[in-house]
């Protein structure tokens, strides 16, 4: 009877090793949701409970919770009626500035079955924002002998939101002198530009009044403008001419603080004050802050310290003008590379309190998690 009675113990406990790892199997899973930015606490996100067919005593019984690999917590589940709700007002903007599609991720870990389900929530735009110029007023100085069809670059807005409500167009009103281009970058941005369309007499007019105005797509759209005031000066025949239309910088991200990264240089043919070449960067969201262009060298130097997992690339746009008022324009690309700067990081999601001395090999004991933030072969773990 003992012997037999052994036997029946070992198969259960076998059998119970094959529920357990069945069990595990069964736990993996996926759910997606869309909500939009800006909602109260407390909103609905989905019915967890529903679509992942638990009972609400299960949902209360076995300690069912969230988890984020973030530090804040945006979602909270409601036991009540086994909801996922917002633990917080939610700002698109403020998480996925530079991304199109702004998806947070969450875990659902039911402890008591050893069980976890993945939750992505994709966080949608709302027209919360207008377009925006850094600046309000901005002054052009312009030479009375320019040839009409030349161009000036004129301040470009910035939308946070995403798609139709973001930036969708420009518009020029106020001198019959002036006219309003707008060139596509490589990456669909939108790039105004003041346009001479009749020649100009300082004698005649020695400002001219005009006003840029940003829209953009939504329902009613959203407007920013920005005034542009035109100095006309006396003859200045030549422009500054950067040496290059781009260029090109790789930097580690440990590069110490105050580091000259690259050198731009443009030469005028003029002489006096209308050859002296002077430099400003046109400052757009962050990039500003991180790097520093000396107006009389055209050195670009760092100014706060990188990080390859914040930022890998930065685009610049300068401009070169001289005593006369003439531009030229120039482009610097930095790419940061990586280094091997972050260590893996490991987190136990959910663990067994107590395991039999005779557990077979294989069974489930606890959930580990394991992240690096480097990329390519630093971020690979192992």
């Amino acid at each position: 009877m003992c012997a037999a009675g052994r036997r029946r113990g070992r198969r259960q406990r076998a059998l119970l090793c094959v529920v357990l790892l069945a069990a595990w199997q069964a736990a993996w899973g996926q759910l997606r949701y869309s909500v939009p930015e800006e909602m109260p606490k407390g909103s609905f996100v989905g019915d967890v409970a529903k679509d992942l067919g638990l009972q609400l005593p299960e949902i209360r019984d076995n300690a069912v919770r969230i988890v984020t690999e973030s530090r804040t917590q945006y979602f909270a589940l409601q036991e009540k009626m086994g909801h996922l709700v917002t633990a917080q007002r939610i700002d698109r903007e403020q998480l996925c500035e530079s991304v199109q599609q702004c998806v947070l991720r969450c875990e659902l870990i039911v402890e008591g079955e050893m069980k976890f389900y993945g939750i992505e929530v994709e966080i949608v735009d709302i027209n919360d924002n207008a377009p925006s110029f850094q600046e309000a007023d901005t002054d052009l100085r312009l030479s009375e002998t320019t040839a009409p069809g030349s161009r000036f670059p004129l301040p470009d807005a910035h939308d946070p939101d995403s798609g139709r409500n973001s930036l969708q167009s420009y518009e020029l009103s106020g001198d019959e002198h002036f006219s309003l281009a707008v060139q596509t970058g490589p990456g669909g941005d939108q790039r105004p530009e003041l346009v001479l369309a009749k020649a100009l007499d300082r004698e005649e007019a020695a400002f001219h009044e005009l006003v840029l105005r940003a829209s953009d797509g939504g329902d009613p759209a959203r407007t920013g403008t920005a005034r542009i005031r035109g100095t006309v000066l006396d003859a200045n025949d030549n422009a500054p001419v950067f040496s290059q239309a781009e260029y090109t910088v790789r930097v580690p991200e440990d590069v110490p603080v105050g580091s000259v990264l690259v050198t731009v240089r443009a030469t005028d043919k003029d002489e006096g004050l209308n050859g002296q070449v002077k430099y400003s960067l046109k400052k757009k969201k962050s990039s500003s802050q991180i790097f520093h262009l000396d107006s009389e060298t055209g050195a670009i130097t760092l100014a706060r310290s990188l990080d390859f997992e914040e930022g890998d690339t930065y685009e610049l746009d300068l401009q070169a003008y001289d005593g006369g008022a003439l531009y030229d324009t120039a482009k610097v690309m930095i790419t940061v590379t990586d280094i091997n700067d972050n260590a893996p990081d490991i987190s136990v999601r959910s663990a067994l309190n107590e395991i039999s001395e005779d557990a077979q090999p294989g069974t489930v004991v606890a959930l580990l998690h394991v992240q690096d933030r480097d990329s390519g072969a630093n971020g690979e773990v192992r």
